[in-house]
C-alpha cells in the first residue's frame, strides 16, 4: 500500500500542486488585468468565484492523472509535449471557437504552459 501511494498518489499528487499554483499564478497574478479587460469588451463578468478556482482544481487534478498515464508509456520528452497539446491545445480550439480566449494572450500562455507542462511531467517521472 505504502509503495501504491508513493509511486501512484504522490506524483499525481504533487504534479497538480504544481500545475495548481501555475495556473493561478497565470491567470490571477501575471494575466489577471488583461483577462477582465478582455472579458469585459465582451460583456462578460471573468469568472473568478471560488467554484471557478475549484473547477481549475479538478482540471488539475485531470491534467496530472494524464500526464501520469501517458508517462507510462513515453519518455519526458514526448510526455511534455503529448500532454502539452492534450491539456492546452485542445482547451484554446475549444475556447477559441466560443470567442473568449483572447488570442494576444498566447505569446505569453504558449511558453508557459510549456514549460508547466514540462515541470509536471518531470514531476510525475522523478518522484
Amino acid at each position: 500500500m505504502i509503495q501504491y501511494l508513493r509511486k501512484t498518489v504522490l506524483p499525481v499528487f504533487l504534479a497538480t500542486i504544481w500545475i495548481s499554483i501555475s495556473e493561478f499564478a497565470r491567470n490571477q497574478i501575471l494575466f489577471k488585468s488583461f483577462w477582465t479587460e478582455h472579458y469585459s469588451r465582451l460583456g462578460l463578468v471573468f469568472p473568478a468565484d471560488p467554484v471557478n478556482g475549484a473547477m481549475w482544481g479538478v482540471w488539475s487534478l485531470l491534467f496530472a492523472i494524464a500526464i501520469f498515464i501517458i508517462s507510462k508509456k513515453f519518455n519526458l520528452w514526448q510526455t511534455t509535449f503529448l500532454s502539452w497539446f492534450v491539456g492546452f491545445v485542445l482547451m484554446w480550439v475549444v475556447i477559441g471557437n466560443m470567442g473568449v480566449l483572447p488570442f494576444g494572450l498566447l505569446v505569453f500562455a504558449v511558453p508557459l504552459s510549456l514549460l508547466e507542462a514540462f515541470l509536471a511531467v518531470w514531476i510525475v517521472k522523478k518522484v
